[in-house]
C-alpha cells in the first residue's frame, strides 16, 4: 500500500515536469481538420457539357476558390509589425528663505540658523520598441460557412525538425472576395485572427527555467 502511494505521489511530481511535445501534442486535437460530409447528387450539378455551371465555385475548371467545408485555402503570410515608445520626464524645484532679526531681539546671538533652503530635482526616462515578422505559406481548411457568406477557416502545419517540433496554427475569419484567383488569401485580409508559432522538444525545453524554478519566481518577493 505505501509503495502505491509513493508511486502516486511521485506521478503528482513529476506531472508538472511533462515534456513541450506531450503538451503541444495534446494541443493539436483542438486544431484536428474537418471534412466535409458527402451530400447526394443534386440535378444542378450533373454535368450538361456548359461551361458555367450554378452549383460550380468557379466560371472556369482553374477557378476554383475555397467556398465549402472541407475546402483548402493557402494563406500567404504578411505578418510584420513594429512598435516603438519613449519618455522624458523631467522636473525641479528649489526654495530660499532667510530671516535677518534686529540684533535687539536675538540678544546678540547669529540669527544665521533661521536662514533654510530646499531643493529638489527628478529625472525619469524610458523606452520600448517591438517588431516581429511572419513570412511564408501554409494551407487551411474551411471549418464553417457562417451567415453572410463569410468562411471559418483553421488548421495546422507540424514540422519535425532534429531534437524537436514545429507548430504553426492559424484560426479566423475570411471573406470570399478577399480570396485570390489562385485560392490564397494574404494573412492581413483575415478577421480575428490567431496565429500561433510554437516550438516543442528539447531545443525549446533548454531555452525555458523549469517548472520547479518557475514556481520558486512565482512565490519569491524578490
Amino acid at each position: 500500500m505505501s509503495r502505491r502511494m509513493s508511486l502516486s505521489a511521485l506521478a503528482l511530481l513529476l506531472a508538472p515536469a511533462a515534456c513541450s511535445t506531450y503538451v503541444e501534442d495534446r494541443a493539436s486535437e483542438a486544431w484536428a481538420p474537418v471534412y466535409p460530409v458527402e451530400e447526394p447528387a443534386r440535378l444542378d450539378s450533373l454535368p450538361t457539357g456548359g461551361i458555367y455551371s450554378a452549383s460550380a465555385r468557379g466560371l472556369f475548371v482553374s477557378d476554383r476558390r475555397a467556398a465549402r467545408v472541407g475546402d483548402i485555402v493557402t494563406i500567404d503570410f504578411a505578418e510584420k509589425f513594429s512598435a516603438s515608445k519613449s519618455q522624458t520626464a523631467t522636473g525641479s524645484r528649489s526654495n530660499d528663505y532667510a530671516l535677518d532679526l534686529p540684533d535687539a531681539l536675538t540678544l546678540g546671538l547669529d540669527d544665521g540658523a533661521l536662514d533654510n533652503s530646499t531643493s529638489q530635482s527628478f529625472a525619469g526616462r524610458g523606452a520600448a520598441s517591438q517588431s516581429n515578422s511572419l513570412r511564408g505559406r501554409m494551407s487551411v481548411s474551411v471549418t464553417r460557412v457562417l451567415p453572410g457568406g463569410n468562411l471559418e477557416i483553421m488548421g495546422q502545419k507540424l514540422l519535425t525538425l532534429n531534437n524537436g517540433n514545429e507548430y504553426v496554427r492559424l484560426k479566423g475569419v475570411v471573406r470570399p472576395e478577399d480570396i485570390g484567383p489562385d485560392n490564397v488569401v494574404s494573412s492581413d485580409r483575415i478577421a480575428h485572427a490567431e496565429i500561433k508559432y510554437v516550438g516543442a522538444g528539447d531545443t525549446a525545453d533548454t531555452a525555458k527555467p523549469g517548472w520547479l524554478r518557475r514556481g520558486l519566481a512565482v512565490v519569491s518577493p524578490l
